[in-house]
This record gives C-alpha cells, structure tokens and sequence, in this order.
C-alpha cells in the first residue's frame, strides 16, 4: 500500500442529483482511500433522509443553531442551498489537516468557491452528469422533493455547471466505476494515496 507524500485539502462537488453521494461511498469502500483520507462531515439544516445517520452523513442543525455557528467563525464554508444551510465544520478540518492528513470536502459548489479562495493549493474535483437531461431524470427517479423544490435544484445546477472549469479536474459520472477509478488515478496523481 503506498502510504501519501503529504497532506491535501481535497474539494470534491457537482450539482445535486449527480451522484457524489454513490460515488463517495463506493471510493471511501477502497482501504487505499479509506486509510489516508479523512471523510468531513459537513453540517446541514436540511431535513434528515431516511436512513441518513446525525454525524455520519450530516450534523443535522437547527436554523439557530447554523447561525450560531456562523456568528462564532466556527464553518470554514457555508452556504445557504435551496433554502437550506450547509458548511464544513473548521475545528476538525485544521486539525486534521496539521496532524498531517489529508482531508476529503464533500461539499455544494458555491462553498467549494469559498474553499478555493481560502486554500488554493486544495485538489479540486467537479462530478459532472453525462447530460443535464440524465441528471434531471436522476433527480426525479430519486423522488425526495417536490417539485418546487426539484425545479430549483435544476436551476441551481445549471449554474453550479457553468463554474466546473475553475476546477483542477472534471471527472463524468457516466458509470460509477469508472468515475471511482477516475477519482483514484486524480488522488495517486496527487500523492495522496
């Protein structure tokens, strides 16, 4: 097993319904990734899903409770997605990062931004659908939201979409394993696996 060159901030982001969820757990399944890449859990105001574990997949928070976070310099990214909050917890990001670990960011598009500005050193990932069409059509087989809220995620992926370039890679989620191998081949690149 390769062991990793040096720690890395590692943005990896895509509109909703793209996959990154699937692909995550398919890539974090690989000891080389699970051992030297540490998952962040980003903290949400989102409604828990079915099967979604406090902690594991989200911090789930109230609305006063993500302000107060915010107040208190506590996220080092936040922001606000179809009318709900999302941000990384930066306690565990800078001491992860200075034991020498690199860190994976799971995160919306606009916070990867924020990200980018902050540490521009951070491998950055864009998960994009073979189609906006295919990627509708995921969205709604997923059957989690109404259609109000369905059709803002649509448009906040048009546009999330425009920004991929500013990305270090672009990686197709036509097919979950080639996507996975894709992602694995960017992270041994980088000397992070």
């Amino acid at each position: 097993m390769n062991s990793p060159n040096k720690s890395r901030l590692i943005v990896f982001t895509g509109p909703s319904g793209v996959g990154k969820g699937t692909i995550v757990k398919k890539l974090f399944a690989d000891p080389r990734v699970k051992d030297n890449i540490v998952f962040s859990v980003s903290a949400t105001t989102r409604k828990q899903r079915e099967a979604e574990i406090d902690g594991v997949n989200y911090f789930f928070k109230s609305r006063d409770e993500f302000e107060a976070m915010i107040a208190n310099n506590e996220l080092l990214e936040w922001a606000e997605f179809v009318g709900n909050y999302y941000g990384t917890p930066r306690k565990f990001v800078e001491q992860t990062l200075a034991q020498g670990k690199s860190v994976f960011l799971e995160i919306e598009a606009q916070g990867a931004l924020q990200i980018m500005d902050k540490f521009p050193q951070a491998l950055t990932i864009f998960l994009m659908p073979p189609s906006f069409a295919e990627l509708e059509r995921r969205l709604r087989e997923r059957g989690t939201e109404a259609e109000e809220v369905l059709q803002k995620r649509l448009a906040k992926a048009r546009e999330e979409m425009q920004v991929s370039g500013r990305f270090s890679f672009k990686v197709v989620n036509d097919n979950v394993d080639h996507a996975v191998a894709e992602l694995e081949a960017v992270f041994s690149g980088a000397g992070v696996i």
